[in-house]
């Protein structure tokens, strides 16, 4: 069991990690889903910015692979999310490959708690059922549900503030969930604390002020209405 500074050091990790981007297409299905690529992409950064590395150790395996998700912390401690074991679909180099990237993201994203679309899972016949954990899906029937906050002002005045880097690069702040201003406040604060780029300290803090201005606005309670629309998020609309 892992020690209360190391637990608090992963919850802090979680609560940034990103969701996995569904940006690879399964040619056979038509659908998009997380590579592998994604799945690490989305907790990299988080996992690194509060002293964890990430390994994913292999073990002899006779019928396909067996892969275990380790996550060291700086103090020696390491969190596991277990073994899972995948047959290979075929008996040579290419099927074993295709069997370790499919068992590294699937133990990726169950060690981490994070959600990906089940492109293989289609196989079995009819296609898979939304994910309650799909944040892209659920996010935007949250944006069509919520009334609208205002936007946060630039420095400049007038336009809204966007995201500058990452995946979500160029979009407004405004617009997006609690989980991916999260996220990005803590790569913005990793900015801010890494001595390489002190000349980028007084930008960085500016824009760290305009992320805490678009989660509080996003924190915010709404106002009630008269109609039967309140409350404004309902079970199905909630991003999380």
């Amino acid at each position: 069991m892992a020690s209360d500074k190391v637990a608090k050091a992963f919850i802090a990790a979680q609560r940034a990690f990103a969701p996995a981007l569904k940006s690879s297409v399964n040619p056979h299905f038509k659908s998009k889903y997380a590579d592998l690529g994604n799945c690490i992409e989305a907790v990299i950064d988080a996992l690194h910015f509060n002293g964890f590395a990430l390994m994913q150790n292999t073990f002899e395996c006779t019928s396909g692979v067996t892969v275990e998700t380790v996550f060291m912390h700086e103090s020696g401690e390491t969190i596991s999310g277990g073994k899972l074991t995948l047959p290979a679909p075929k008996n040579d180099p290419q099927g074993y490959g295709s069997a370790l990237t499919y068992a590294r993201r699937y133990s990726l994203m169950t060690a981490a708690g994070i959600s990906g679309e089940d492109d293989d899972g289609n196989a079995a016949g009819a296609e898979s059922a939304p994910s309650t954990h799909d944040y892209n899906a659920s996010a935007k029937r949250a944006a069509a549900n919520a009334p609208v906050a205002p936007k946060p002002a630039s420095a400049s005045g007038g336009e809204s503030v966007v995201f500058l880097f990452g995946k979500l690069k160029g979009t407004s702040l405004s617009s997006a969930s609690m989980h991916d201003l999260d996220w990005y406040k803590g790569v913005v604060l990793k900015g801010v604390a890494d001595p390489a780029k002190a000349k980028y300290k007084e930008s960085s803090l500016r824009h760290l002020a305009q992320v805490d201005a678009a989660i509080a606005a996003l924190d915010a309670p709404a106002e009630p209405t008269d109609g039967d629309d309140y409350p404004p998020y309902t079970d199905d609309g909630m991003p999380f």
